[in-house]
């Protein structure tokens, strides 16, 4: 005999999540907690990015190459992560709404899909995103500290002569190490949340078909319990309906960021690859970055279609209730309810871009074209 699957718990799944926000200083209860929130987001969000780009005014532009994908990246991540820090109000609002469509599963069969694929998909992108960050904190500072002579991570502005002395050149590598790790720390916390919330959703609007399917098939079940179980079931959809509404709002301007991001990178690092990787520490260092770069960007467009892709099923699962001979007043609220279903559901990154799978090919297109140009210069 099979044991009983969990209770649903949204929640346990953005732990790790929620983790991030609190070693950032921005979420959560504890000494110094501001203290630790405006050093961050000083001297990681505001001047880390700021001092590697002021130092590319003064370098060569093939030098350039060198350290513009990961200026980029920086750059990229503090704006998704102010993004994303101005939208947390609507990300605990998603979360408390998951919270009520979990009590809805209340049979073992419910449960124990969302246990079996929602669940363990979302800590496996959770995981992933996590290992890939690790990767890339290890290998770049691995590059850093067996390049050839006394040279920084990257190349970088300060208001002194980092050359001064070997402690002073150790303080300035050491601020690049550790900005670097919280920088990716920080997109830790941006990435990982599109792709596990769009599995998470997806996994509920899955629970809410084989909810509606099953409608009307108990001839045990009174016609009154029926009509009450749709009423309780369009309750459902209005409130994915909601974080779906929440979600366009919250994803709007970040992942239109990622996409660009994504797409500048990734040619970038192929450039770097080819023509400027000087030891083998190099080399995995920028092909960890550019998986990093797919991790960062393929799930959410996955499971931005996957989403969507278990939206559109809605109307066939409503079909597939047992509406006949029901009453008239029953029949009026399953057909408004099927007319809300074939709407179309989709996110869009700048009110523009549908995240997507489309939207990951483009965007590969998009970094084989700037990768092509830049090699016209070569």
């Amino acid at each position: 005999m099979n044991p009983a699957p969990p209770v649903v718990r949204s929640e346990l799944i953005y732990k790790t999540y929620w983790l991030y926000w609190r070693l950032l200083g921005v979420e959560g209860e504890y000494p110094f907690r501001s203290l630790v929130d405006a050093l961050n987001f000083f001297f990681i969000t505001f001047w880390y990015p700021a001092h590697l780009i002021l130092e590319l005014f003064n370098k060569r532009s093939m030098e350039v190459f060198k350290s513009l994908h990961f200026t980029s990246e920086c750059l990229f991540c503090s704006l998704k992560f102010v993004c994303f820090r101005w939208k947390l109000d609507e990300i605990k609002a998603i979360e408390k709404l998951l919270k009520e469509l979990d009590q809805r599963a209340e049979i073992d069969e419910d449960r124990r899909f969302f246990d079996q694929n929602t669940r363990q998909a979302a800590e496996m992108l959770s995981k992933s995103y996590l290992v890939a960050a690790t990767s890339a904190i290890v290998t770049g500072t691995a590059a850093g500290l067996f390049s050839s002579g006394r040279n920084l991570m990257y190349p970088g502005w300060f208001p002194y002569d980092v050359r001064a002395s070997p402690l002073v050149f150790w303080i300035s590598f050491s601020y690049q190490a550790v900005g670097a790790a919280l920088s990716i720390l920080q997109n830790l916390a941006n990435d990982s949340y599109p792709p596990m919330t769009f599995c998470v959703v997806a996994g509920h609007v899955k629970l809410l078909a084989m909810r509606l399917s099953r409608i009307g098939h108990d001839m045990e079940v009174s016609r009154k319990d029926t009509a009450r179980h749709l009423i309780e079931n369009i309750e459902d959809h209005r409130k994915l309906m909601e974080i779906v509404r929440l979600l366009r709002s919250t994803l709007y301007l970040s992942q239109l960021g990622q996409f660009f991001s994504s797409g500048i990178n990734i040619s970038i690092t192929l450039i770097n690859i080819l023509f400027f990787a000087e030891n083998h520490f190099a080399i995995t260092y920028y092909a960890v970055f550019f998986a990093a770069m797919l991790i960062e960007l393929f799930p959410s467009c996955y499971y931005g279609t996957l989403m969507s892709k278990e939206f559109d099923k809605l109307a066939y699962a409503i079909f597939s209730s047992n509406w006949l001979g029901m009453g008239q007043g029953y029949c009026r609220s399953l057909v408004i309810l099927m007319q809300l279903t074939v709407v179309e559901v989709n996110i869009k990154a700048g009110g523009m871009i549908i995240i997507g799978m489309n939207a990951f090919f483009a965007t590969v297109r998009m970094a084989y074209s700037f990768f092509a140009l830049a090699m016209s210069f070569r």
